[in-house]
């Protein structure tokens, strides 16, 4: 087993000035469709990486079955036709002599990848888990699975590398006035954000609904006169 180490910085780091912000948001049953569609999407080797193991439609079935939003907590980022393009699971423990520690676990569709979302999602996690009064946050991943490893080093967790499994926990501190306001103000802007693009859709939908009914009207007249 071999141990790997980075200087920590702030856990909780604020986008660069200037940066786009990233709306994300907490989810509930509600979103358990547009979860499953997401993962669903993942091809064999995305699930290889985010399972552990290569997960078939059915198992995958079975772990958002099991969600438990009363516990845990997820988080997602939605683009403008509302489909949940990148989640995570932030998974609190069950065990009572372990209470204050989570885990971390992030997927993001093919197609958005490269826009640093894993890490915003990883950043959100961080700050909720802080106001939660976790402390050790873990982070179980293949070791092949370079991506998730480096969210956690430049994070500065502490990562463990046992053949093709890596395990990486991070400290985190007490929550703060920061914290709070931070994470409070972070649900606003991304349930503002989702509500704008359901309005949006809702339009376009209507409108397209529209010019359908106004088509069959004139094929109906055109019939008739001919």
């Amino acid at each position: 087993m071999s141990i790997d180490t980075a200087s920590p910085p702030a856990p909780v780091r604020t986008p660069p000035a200037g940066g786009a912000v990233v709306p994300i948001r907490s989810m509930g049953r509600a979103h358990l469709p547009r979860i499953l569609a997401h993962l669903l999407a993942l091809n064999a080797d995305d699930r290889y990486l985010r399972f552990g193991y290569s997960a078939n439609d059915e198992q995958i079935g079975r772990y958002v079955d099991q969600l438990n939003f009363e516990r845990d907590e997820l988080f997602g980022i939605f683009n403008r036709k509302l489909e949940l393009i990148a989640m995570a699971h932030l998974a609190f423990s069950v065990d009572p002599k372990s209470s204050n520690c989570a885990e971390f676990g992030v997927s993001v569709s093919r197609t958005a990848r490269g826009r640093g979302y894993g890490s915003r999602l990883f950043e959100r996690a961080v700050m909720h888990a802080r106001n939660e009064g976790v402390n050790m946050l873990f982070i179980h991943a293949l070791s092949e699975n370079k991506a998730m490893l480096r969210i956690a080093r430049n994070a500065g967790a502490v990562i463990e590398r046992d053949g093709p499994e890596s395990e990486a926990h991070l400290r985190l501190p007490p929550a703060d006035f920061d914290s709070r306001v931070t994470e409070l103000i972070s649900e606003q802007v991304a349930l503002t954000d989702y509500h704008l693009k359901a309005q949006v859709r809702h339009f376009w939908d209507a409108l397209a609904l529209l010019q359908e009914i106004r088509q069959g009207v004139r094929k109906s007249r055109d019939q008739v006169r001919g």
